[in-house]
């Protein structure tokens, strides 16, 4: 059992992690999360990530169900799990239903579901959601048998699809390797699928009821809904088994130095200035190379918010970015002047400002009316004529998947700006840090329809600072796992570094101009609730990554990305610097191709160096073991020659 020190190392709180049960039948294995199923593997190899029960609220958060009646029975090549869940709205309204599961060693996995409202329940979605992985799977080929009996045999999208790829489904196919294909049939409902990388998500996920159909929905009382989501595995079942997870080292190799590492960059909000000022030397310490100033005249931010500005600036030493939202009220010219007129007596000296209007930062799904909204190019041209000489950014505040859906004019902006978030659908740890996995094609399909434009990413934190997909970021105040939480307690945590370190290495191939890893203070402050006294783990990554803002880029493989991942660079000396994270909850072994680690050193921050990294103090150098290095759970590391 894993001790209370440990769990507020790594991730700020003591919340129960839920226990994941492993399901074995044969070859066939799938482990059991809270009465879903994920990692269903066969003969080793992952053939798909989840199949899940999934309620829904109006706001898109999830319910949590109390489940009871669990019963798991194993036997030889076969095991079945029955239960009870139950949810219960804020109106007080119920969803009952009945689960089946079972599975045997031939492959085959049958989820079954009945499901029973009472009191007017009201949901955005009520059904299964199957999930499939996305590394050796997008761009591949798969059939689609649709509702109406068809048989379309097309490919899963390279480049992240905006829209659904795959409507009105009943069944899929894939191959899982060479000469073994599965099938996913889906029963009780229409099926579609969405690609959840829009969302940083590392899957493509098959859901039930089209999104172009309403929502909310009343479920029907006392009238029994089922559904089902049936595996079956065709073709050689003798391949040797494949390990699921390899005991042996990650294998970093350094490749030859390719661009330059990004800027980084912080936000601060109106709420957040006082306390930025009174941490003003920690600022200084992380050195980051912009500060985002989130302006949004909607909310009420006037003149003062932007003297607040114009006090952290004057602090000095970084870029000044205005992160302005167009209330879309009046004629974007009107709007934008009005504002510029305020920076001007503010005294707020900018470099740069991107400009969104208010009604972009909500998504719009398929199906949906657009909102009205002046043509971006109007906007843009407005925020020319307002801030004369300026750089302007433009693009999406939200996510990437608004970015992709509503593509703007290129040509008209210097540089162009989306976020991401890992908490849109899932919050357990496994999930947060596989969107890591999803971020290179999430750049590469950026860079596909950007070109050459300069880049930025973020403010990309854990929390989520604004839901595009409800009304409001759900409320936290147990410090609990939870999608769409503005407050996300693994923010005071080693997770936070790792992934961190984690998404500056996979966003490392797109040549980010810069990348907004969050804020000095707040909700997602790399400082605590203590303030200058409260140093979070993930202030050092993010100082670390600063430091090498500007220097050659040295590429980084993994031969475990799923467990270890690095971002590295050359020193103003001309020197490798390796920052490298453990992404899991194990122990870790790396080596480094080809280097003799004995001549390096190394400073681990990992839960025994919590005290003096809260202190503000980097844990000291000390010389690498010879061949290997040892990472604990979630632990960073910054590695160089000696």
């Amino acid at each position: 059992m894993t001790d209370r020190d440990s769990l507020i190392a790594w991730y700020g709180t003591v919340a129960a992690i839920p226990e994941a049960r492993l399901l074995v039948a044969g070859d066939l294995v799938a482990e059991l999360v809270d009465g879903n199923l994920r990692a269903i593997r066969f003969q080793g190899i992952e053939v798909l990530r989840a199949v899940a029960y999934v309620v829904r609220d109006a706001d898109w958060g999830t319910y949590a169900p109390v489940i009871v009646d669990l019963r798991i029975d194993e036997g030889e090549g076969a095991f079945a799990v029955h239960y009870l869940g139950r949810c219960v709205s804020a109106a007080g309204a119920t969803l009952s239903y009945d689960v089946a599961i079972r599975g045997t060693a031939d492959g085959t996995l049958t989820f079954e579901a009945e499901s029973t409202a009472r009191g007017g329940f009201e949901t955005n979605r009520c059904g299964f959601c199957v999930l499939h992985p996305i590394r050796d799977l997008a761009g591949r080929p798969v059939q689609i048998e649709h509702c109406d009996g068809s048989v379309e045999r097309t490919r899963m999208p390279d480049l992240i699809a905006p829209w659904q790829p795959f409507q009105s489904m009943r069944a899929i196919t894939h191959e899982v390797r060479l000469g073994l294909a599965a099938t996913c049939r889906l029963e009780g409902d229409a099926f579609e699928m969405e690609d959840q990388r829009n969302w940083s998500d590392a899957s493509f996920k098959t859901y039930v009821r089209p999104l172009a159909l309403p929502w909310p929905y009343r479920l029907p009382d006392a009238e029994p809904q089922r559904q089902a989501v049936r595996l079956t595995l065709d073709g050689g079942r003798d391949a040797p088994a494949v390990a699921a997870g390899p005991a042996d080292a990650a294998v970093l190799t350094l490749d030859e130095p390719s661009g330059t590492m990004p800027g980084i960059g912080l936000v601060v909000t109106p709420e957040e200035v006082a306390a930025t000022l009174r941490a003003a030397d920690r600022l200084r310490e992380v050195g980051p190379q912009s500060l985002l100033f989130h302006f949004d005249p909607s909310t009420g931010h006037g003149i003062a918010a932007l003297r607040g500005f114009a006090r952290v600036q004057a602090l000095g030493g970084t870029e000044s970015v205005l992160e302005c939202v167009l209330p879309g009220r009046d004629d974007p010219r009107d709007e934008l002047d009005a504002v510029a007129a305020l920076v001007r007596q503010a005294g707020l000296k900018l470099d740069a400002i991107a400009v969104s209007p208010s009604v972009d930062r909500q998504s719009t799904p398929p199906g949906s009316a657009w909102p009205a909204c002046p043509p971006l190019e109007e906007v843009y041209a407005a925020a020319r004529h307002a801030f004369p000489g300026l750089r302007l950014g433009g693009g999406m505040f939200s996510t990437f998947t608004e970015f992709n859906r509503k593509r703007p004019p290129v040509d008209r902006l210097d540089f162009v700006t989306h976020t991401t978030n890992p908490i849109v659908h899932a919050a357990d740890d496994r999930s947060v840090m596989q969107t890591l996995e999803a971020l290179p094609h999430i750049t590469r399909s950026c860079r596909a329809i950007i070109g050459g434009a300069p880049y930025r990413i973020g403010p990309s934190t854990i929390g989520m600072r604004q839901n595009p997909y409800g009304s409001r970021t759900m409320d936290n105040p147990d410090g609990e796992r939870i999608c769409m939480a503005r407050r996300d307690p693994r923010q005071r945590g080693l997770f936070a570094a790792s992934w961190l370190v984690g998404y500056a290495a996979n966003t490392g191939p797109a040549a980010l101009e810069m990348l907004v890893v969050g804020a000095l203070t707040g909700d997602f402050g790399l400082l605590g609730e203590e303030g200058e006294a409260d140093v979070r783990p993930v202030f050092h990554a993010a100082r670390g990554l600063a430091a090498l803002a500007g220097q050659a880029r040295v590429p980084v493989t993994s031969s475990r990305e799923d467990g270890v991942l690095a971002a590295g660079a050359l020193d103003r000396r001309g020197r490798p610097i390796v920052w490298v994270a453990n992404v899991t909850d194990r122990p870790q072994t790396v080596c480094v191709a080809s280097v003799d680690l004995s001549a390096w050193l190394c400073a681990t921050l990992d839960d025994a160096a919590m005290a003096q990294a809260r202190d503000g103090r980097w844990p000291h150098e000390r010389p690498c073991p010879a061949g290997s290095l040892d990472l604990p759970a979630y632990a960073v590391a910054r590695l160089r020659p000696a």
